[in-house]
């Protein structure tokens, strides 16, 4: 095993005295400690003890050889918290057999542990995405080990955090002990994602491909969708884009637009083109100007290579990328999130089926709040008109028991299905019950007009009087 720096090849063998020798002509202070830090997977993790607490690096930087070293301590270790946002790959950790052993609190539930929260082996989280970096400042949350990802250091000992700074660099700082998975398929990007050789206590050198996220193909439902959705998006807009088919799509929407911007929690593949054509290039935002700026990336292969060293983008950990205030600095910020279910009154449920958790608030609301009060910004809420093979309207007379409500009723502004928008901003009760039936698909929009009058959201029809 080897990883190269700038030309070099450290390796096993490599003799002290000719590390001094490179050190003092590289200007590269940092060789010594690395090797004193160097070790393998089983060995790094051997320092957790029962009882403690283990944040995993989430998404597509989700550390693999240290995961599956640790699931092979399971016999050793009881009650161990381990703690993240979506991961990607499989989460044994979460299987019954490994209950005893380990405790995981998700922040933010992805596929991988959705039946263990479900099932009471695992434990959800209700939390803004912008406010989760504070548990660990504060120590309300404390954090014994830090298991993450990065690219290999450079000339100056840095590391980039690479597809994913999210919440990650907050909580290795933060962390009693950090080890560490370096990885030469791990992109450098740019921006305030760097960890120094010294801020971690444990290296292990992999070479594996990084998980990857693959977007499903839009429907033409979506495809529907995502047309009004880029109706009410104008040029030089700024973009936030939740995770979705729905968000995907409108990317592909915009061929025709001009001069927009990016600042998100996470993007995906589908920027590239509109990047590589000149539409997004950040000229017209107002803070950081000609920076596309996220806090992690959910793609693949080509994604990864394509934001490798690239100037254009900037990343930053969510506290700051998703604080509403930062946001709505942005002028014409358009935030585009998806949604489970809205009642008539415009409650948006997008975490959970019924009391079923299904993923989490994420920066939902985060990016509404910050895009209402950006200058000419809009909120958005797309989601398709029904679910469940069309059996079912997602524009519901009450959202389903036990749903909770992400986005509150007078949080949103518009809404949006294949059948059009609603806007629902100052709008009284009739008014968004009204708004809201209109974009309902048409074969359920009797049965909520029926309710919504049994409700008194709408004045019963009167009977002129001869």
């Amino acid at each position: 095993m080897h990883i190269s720096y700038v030309g070099i090849k450290i390796t096993n063998q490599y003799p002290m005295d000719m590390v001094s020798l490179v050190e003092k002509e590289s200007g590269m202070r940092w060789l010594t400690e690395y090797l004193e830090k160097r070790t393998t997977a089983a060995e790094a993790v051997q320092e957790i003890r029962s009882g403690q607490t283990v944040y995993i690096h989430p998404g597509c930087a989700t550390p693999q050889d240290l995961v599956i070293a640790l699931l092979a301590r399971s016999r050793d270790l009881e009650d161990v918290e381990i703690i993240h946002m979506k991961t990607l790959g499989m989460a044994e950790y979460t299987q019954p057999e490994y209950e005893r052993s380990f405790r995981t609190i998700a922040l933010f539930v992805g596929d991988n542990v959705r039946q263990a929260v479900c099932e009471g082996r695992a434990e959800y989280m209700p939390i803004f995405l912008h406010e989760i970096e504070g548990l660990f400042e504060s120590g309300e949350c404390p954090l014994d080990f830090v298991l993450l990802q990065t690219s290999p250091p450079d000339k100056y000992g840095y590391m980039s955090l690479g597809v994913g700074v999210d919440c990650t660099l907050t909580a290795a700082r933060h962390a009693t002990r950090v080890i560490a998975e370096i990885n030469p398929n791990m992109p450098r990007t740019l921006g305030q994602s760097f960890l120094h050789i010294s801020e971690v206590h444990r290296i292990v050198e992999v070479s594996h491909p990084l998980p990857e996220l693959q977007a499903e193909p839009a429907t033409d439902l979506q495809r529907r969708i995502a047309r009004n959705v880029a109706s009410l998006i104008p040029d030089g807009a700024t973009l936030q884009l939740g995770i979705g088919a729905v968000p995907d799509a409108v990317l592909a929407c915009l061929n025709n637009h001009r001069d927009l911007g990016m600042h998100t929690e996470m993007f995906s593949d589908g920027v590239i083109p509109l990047i590589e054509k000149g539409v997004m290039n950040g000229s017209q935002k107002t803070i950081h100007p000609a920076k596309l700026v996220a806090g992690f990336v959910l793609g693949t292969r080509k994604l990864f290579d394509f934001i490798d060293d690239n100037p254009l983008f900037e990343f930053h950990p969510i506290k700051y990328v998703n604080d509403p205030f930062v946001i709505s600095q942005n002028r014409r910020m358009v935030a585009i999130n998806s949604a489970l279910q809205v009642d008539l009154t415009g409650q948006v449920c997008s975490d959970s089926m019924g009391t079923k958790i299904y993923s989490g608030f994420g920066g939902q609301v985060d990016f509404i709040r910050g895009a209402a009060h950006s200058q000419g910004g809009k909120p958005i809420i797309a989601l398709p008109s029904t679910a469940k093979g069309g059996t079912v309207s997602r524009i519901a007379p009450m959202l389903e028991q036990g749903a909770g409500v992400v986005t509150s009723r007078a949080d949103v502004h518009y809404v949006v299905t294949e059948h059009g928008v609603a806007y629902l901003h100052g709008k009284t009760l009739r008014q968004r019950v009204e708004a809201l039936i209109s974009i309902a698909e048409p074969k359920f929009r009797d049965k909520l007009n029926e309710f919504a009058y049994e409700a008194r959201y709408l004045r019963p029809k009167l009977i002129p009087v001869p």
